[in-house]
């Protein structure tokens, strides 16, 4: 997601909650094969010489701890049991930790703490969508892995007649602290400046109550990173529509301490190794997002 930085999570009332089971159904009904990441999982073959690039201080215990936020459906979000992580993302890392011959442990966090995370030894890798950008490439290692831009998702035939161009009055949904938030103040500026009613911009700790408050007609449009404005329409039982095109795609990074170039490194080849194998597409494609595919992985891009 296009997060610069801070925390993510929003308290839903009872209606609200129901729209979010309504709207972001998880992974308890992927017997049906047309749910994104119905079927097995994808596994990978450990490389030894991968595996040797590895510092010893993160291998020693047989896993790589993750921080990641797991609001953000189809990428990472708790599954049924509301304690298993899971999405495009955690399977991906999961086979990058598999070739490097490790296991990949997930822990739930804000989004805002994971990178102080990293650098502070509490995670040793971020995983949660985070976009490469200049800030984020100052305090870490970016590794990239995927690429999205941004996509605006209204309610199904846009009765509010939201308009990219032109949201001048509307009420628009978005994530506290993405980039999407600048995204948003900027259109709402431009308008102020040409004398038309400044857009509401309703931001929420997390992406799973922006998509309640459209589902539920509160708000009349969200901006989102395009994988979750197409999974959200997709679990909306044909509520949501997406609104034109997605715009300013960038890379998505795993997030590494500063101090950890050669776990860099070793990140950066097995990705690498995954997208030669195949893997790695068939992971994408599985969770229909094969569209954000990249084909050479690198250190802040």
């Amino acid at each position: 997601m296009f997060n610069i930085n801070g925390g993510r999570r929003a308290a839903l009332g009872a209606a609200g909650a129901g729209l979010l089971a309504l709207s972001l159904t998880a992974c308890g009904e992927k017997e049906n094969t047309d749910q994104p990441g119905a079927g097995p999982s994808v596994t990978a073959t450990a490389d030894t010489s991968l595996a040797a690039k590895v510092p010893d201080a993160i291998k020693s215990d047989g896993k790589i701890v993750v921080g990641t936020d797991s609001t953000y459906a189809p990428a990472e979000y708790l599954d049924n049991d509301g304690k298993t992580v899971v999405g495009f993302d955690v399977e991906l890392f999961n086979a990058v930790a598999a070739k490097l011959g490790l296991k990949a442990e997930f822990v739930s966090a804000p989004f805002g703490d994971i990178i102080s995370g990293v650098n502070s030894g509490k995670y040793e890798i971020g995983v949660s969508s985070f976009t490469v950008n200049d800030e984020r490439k100052a305090q870490a290692n970016m590794v990239s892995y995927f690429q999205v831009g941004t996509q605006w998702v209204t309610k199904k035939g846009n009765p509010a007649g939201v308009a990219l161009d032109n949201a001048c009055g509307k009420k628009i949904a978005v994530q506290k602290d993405t980039v999407q938030v600048e995204d948003i103040t900027k259109r709402s500026k431009a308008c102020t400046d040409a004398g038309k009613p400044a857009i509401t911009v309703e931001q929420f700790p997390g992406q799973d109550a922006a998509t309640a408050a459209v589902m539920s007609g509160k708000d009349d449009a969200m901006l989102a990173d395009y994988p979750v404005g197409v999974y959200a329409v997709t679990q909306s039982n044909d509520a949501l529509e997406l609104l034109e095109k997605q715009y300013e795609a960038a890379p998505y990074g795993y997030v590494v301490a500063k101090d950890q170039a050669q776990f860099a490194e070793a990140i950066r080849d097995a990705t690498k190794a995954l997208i030669v194998d195949g893997s790695y597409q068939t992971v994408l494609d599985k969770w229909k997002v094969g569209d954000g595919a990249i084909t050479d992985p690198a250190i802040n891009p």
